[in-house]
């Protein structure tokens, strides 16, 4: 059976000694989140996930969801658990105080999703989509709206869903052809399937609020004309609870490779009671509110499955015997040395942990600026966070994602045959980790959404952001020689990565297809440079903890020598990307289409 040990001290390091704390003290949410409030969240959460969450993620995979008679049924204890992590105050932990939310940091909520989809990704699910349903609702949904909604939202006592996908049409949500007729007293009547719904009927809660985009009968075509409604499964009385039912139906659930325990829906709005969220034909700009939430959770799912599978696959290195070291027996005493004395097995051991750390770094940081881009009292930091949390966005959804699927994939072979077989439980993560590079906008759509907008948006000043981050952190290192060995790889990147901007700028602005030849590979080339980034930053703070900090001397020079490793091994494939993306299109776009 897996294991799983929450990454507490790793988490403590990077939001005490990495973060910013100038701009985290500036924050509303600082008041509330002292050192032991940030401690207490953190273990009781590990505990959570440890100790209640894991023993389940088998038994979700191996019984799955049930359908019967239009009733879904989560796996057995999928439900005991959600009604602990809703008494716990789980759902509320960075969500509004007016509507019952505890208002901790954004960087906390982050950390908590990361250890719960590495405990249990299909029941992380049920709280992410209706975390994301929540927001949306708070940022665009009326006074009246956010009362009737919110409250039981943020208590867990109803879930949220998002509701775009219809059979004919994925990411082209201009072809939706779902309803909606006025009604009358701001209500409406909404008609249409939708297929994919994650989440999107349980037994966890009372009521499941549905956010659905759907056209009035004015609407004009393509994606200006989609509206986004609040529909409940049962309607909301007077009182405030669930009544009736509400012309919300599931038709069925999907059988899939992974995240068997989350209840993959096709969703029918039969005449249903909506509730017009803002204006008519915004509703693909407001659901973008729930969609880069999603995207940036997504990408945690990434890096908690990464983070799992490699915890399980260096616990099996350490005890599996074959073999000898190269350089002499390492355990004479043994029939054998365990296989982590081997180079190719230290090597993906290696790769998944600068991975999990450098890309935490990322994730927190980004969860910081995601709080200062909403939060801060200054209106240029609060411009300053936006740009970089929309450049980091498709990054984090493309970039933790392929990596995490790559990192379960390592874990499972240093497990060998082991590891293919059900028994280990580690090829359930490949299996969880898949999804993760197609949903919420494959990874292809995330590195178009890089090149063709972020590049040119806001002037610039998007793309900018990571820049200005990038080079003020090597200004404040200075000539530092002790630090050479991390800034001077990460100003090598820096530069390749300039320099390469331009010319994909200048290439696409000839010839569109170069910006779609060019994307996956550029995106990788951004996020191995921010990877250096963030690998520098944790140096830096490794360093002055070897002097005065919180954690071990050990914690500390294991930071040193994971950072070594990236700037050695992982940073040169920057190389190999440039030169792939100066390639141009011409090679991929030049076969026929029928020649295939």
């Amino acid at each position: 059976m897996p294991i799983y040990q929450a990454p507490i001290s790793d988490f403590r390091f990077l939001i005490n000694e990495v973060l910013e704390a100038e701009q985290r003290d500036a924050l509303p949410s600082a008041e509330s989140a002292g050192e032991d409030i940030i401690d207490a969240v953190l273990s009781e959460g590990a505990k959570f996930c440890e100790s209640v969450l894991q023993p389940l993620n088998g038994i979700g995979d191996t019984e799955g969801c049930s359908f019967d008679n239009g009733d879904v049924r989560t796996p057995a204890g999928f439900r005991d658990a959600y009604e602990s992590y809703c008494q716990a105050g789980w759902p509320g932990l960075t969500s509004d105080p007016e509507f019952g939310g505890q208002g901790l940091p954004l960087y906390l909520g982050l950390a908590m999703a990361e250890m719960i989809t590495a405990s249990n990704t299909s029941w992380g699910m049920y709280p992410a989509l209706s975390h994301g349903a929540w927001a949306l609702i708070h940022r665009h949904g009326s006074e009246d709206q956010k009362s009737m909604f919110l409250p039981n939202m943020i208590s867990g006592k109803w879930t949220g869903t998002m509701n775009l996908t219809e059979s004919h049409c994925g990411t082209d949500l201009g072809l939706i052809r779902s309803r909606a007729e006025p009604e009358g007293d701001d209500r409406y009547r909404i008609s249409g399937t939708k297929i994919w719904i994650s989440a999107g009927d349980h037994d966890l809660a009372e009521n499941i609020i549905h956010l659905v985009l759907a056209r009035l009968p004015d609407a004009p075509e393509g994606t200006r004309g989609i509206s986004l409604f609040i529909v409940p499964k049962f309607e909301v009385g007077a009182d405030g609870d669930s009544g009736q039912p509400n012309g919300v139906r599931c038709a069925g659930i999907d059988h899939k490779m992974g995240i068997k325990g989350s209840a993959t829906c096709e969703i029918i709005f039969d005449n249903a009671t909506g509730y017009l969220v803002g204006e008519p034909h915004r509703g693909l700009h407001y659901m973008f509110t729930m969609m880069n939430g999603a995207r940036l959770e997504t990408g945690i799912q990434g890096l908690g499955l990464a983070s799992v599978a490699y915890q399980n696959a260096v616990e099996f290195a350490r005890e599996r015997l074959q073999g000898r070291s190269l350089d002499g027996a390492k355990f004479p005493d043994k029939p054998a040395d365990p296989i982590i004395v081997h180079p190719d097995v230290r090597r993906m051991l290696m790769i998944s942990r600068a991975f999990i750390e450098g890309a935490r770094g990322i994730g927190l940081w980004t969860a910081l600026k995601l709080e200062c881009e909403h939060f801060h009292p200054d209106e240029s930091v609060r411009a300053q966070a936006g740009h970089w949390v929309a450049l980091m966005t498709p990054i984090i959804k493309a970039w933790f994602t392929d990596m995490g699927f790559e990192v379960t994939n390592h874990g499972v072979q240093v497990h060998g045959g082991a590891g293919y077989i059900l028994d280990t439980g580690v090829e359930q993560f490949v299996r969880d980790a898949r999804i993760t590079r197609i949903y919420e906008g494959t990874n292809g759509i995330q590195a178009l959404d890089l090149v063709g907008r972020k590049l040119v948006a806001a002037n610039g000043e998007t793309v900018k952001s990571f820049f200005d981050e990038a080079e003020s952190l090597l200004a404040d290192i200075g000539d530092d020689e002790s630090m050479a060995e991390f800034t001077d790889p990460l100003k090598t990147a820096l530069e390749r990565l300039k320099a390469t901007t331009g010319w994909v700028y200048q290439h696409m602005a000839r010839n569109p297809l170069e910006a779609g030849a060019a994307s996956t590979d550029y995106l990788n080339l951004f996020a191995l440079t921010a990877m250096a980034w963030s690998w520098t930053l944790q140096a830096r703070a490794a360093r002055r903890g070897l002097e005065n900090g919180a954690m071990t001397e050990g914690f500390y020079n294991n930071k040193l020598i994971t950072a070594r490793f990236f700037m050695q091994r992982m940073l040169p494939e920057t190389e190999g990307l440039k030169s792939r993306i100066k390639a141009g299109a011409e090679a991929m776009m030049a076969m026929e289409a029928d020649d295939f």
